[in-house]
């Protein structure tokens, strides 16, 4: 047992290094040819990129230990009840709690509020991502418990987002897009996934035909959710005018 776990944290950590080193050695090469950057501020960078790394080793060691088990668990849990309205309503909660917990989220809807110079406001943005993931995470489990085809929920989302992108303000545009993809952050693919495939197994469905594509539901809905914060705000907007 011991020298499984020991195997398993020496690949994790080879793992870690070949994704981290490749940017420290082309840092370093720019910093020769090109760049020219104090002393001191090529080891500020350096010290950020191996602390950088120690947390990566540490956020997927964790994940390996406890975020994969604990949210199959608690799919498994779900599954096995026979409620899908329950499911949805468990599923909505987790969905809240992942997205406003997702560091991502966070950094983009600060950087939504400095780049709009605060005419955009932060608290807005994370509240739109967070809502709209608690949503479709709802979907989803429905989906699970039903056994809805994925393209009955894909298709027409995306569709709606076409629709909405056509009379929703530009600047919402990019900010939608941009939240799809922190939305579906490391908290999504480890525990969300693996609640949707625990409950995919209880359900006696096939986990890689009912399980996997969750992923693309949490991506949907931060687009579907900032876009119609666009249209609020700028139908509001023509209000008041």
């Amino acid at each position: 047992m011991t020298t499984d776990w020991l195997q398993h944290i020496g690949d994790l950590a080879l793992g870690v290094l070949v994704a981290v080193l490749p940017l420290m050695a082309l840092f370093v090469v720019f910093q020769l040819l090109v760049l020219r950057l104090p002393r001191k501020q090529v080891r500020d960078i350096l010290v950020g990129t191996t602390v950088a790394g120690v947390g990566l080793f540490l956020f997927l060691l964790g994940v390996q230990i406890a975020f994969l088990p604990f949210g199959q668990v608690i799919g498994e849990r779900l599954g096995e009840l026979s409620s899908p309205c329950i499911m949805a309503g468990v599923g909505a909660v987790l969905g809240l709690t992942t997205a406003w917990g997702e560091p991502a989220v966070r950094v983009l809807a600060d950087q939504v509020e400095e780049a709009s110079h605060g005419t955009i406001k932060g608290w807005l943005v994370l509240y739109s991502v967070s809502l709209g993931v608690a949503a479709w995470v709802a979907v989803g489990m429905l989906r699970i418990a039903y056994g809805i085809p994925l393209t009955w929920l894909v298709v027409p989302g995306y569709a709606l987002a076409i629709a909405m992108v056509m009379v929703c303000d530009r600047k919402f545009l990019g900010i939608a897009i941009d939240a799809g993809g922190v939305a579906t952050g490391p908290l999504a693919n480890t525990f969300l996934l693996a609640v949707a495939l625990g409950a995919a197994s209880a359900t006696g469905q096939d986990a890689l035909v009912v399980g996997l594509g969750f992923v693309a539901l949490i991506a949907l809905a931060p687009i579907l959710s900032v876009l119609a914060l666009g249209l609020v705000i700028q139908f509001t907007t023509k209000s008041k005018e």
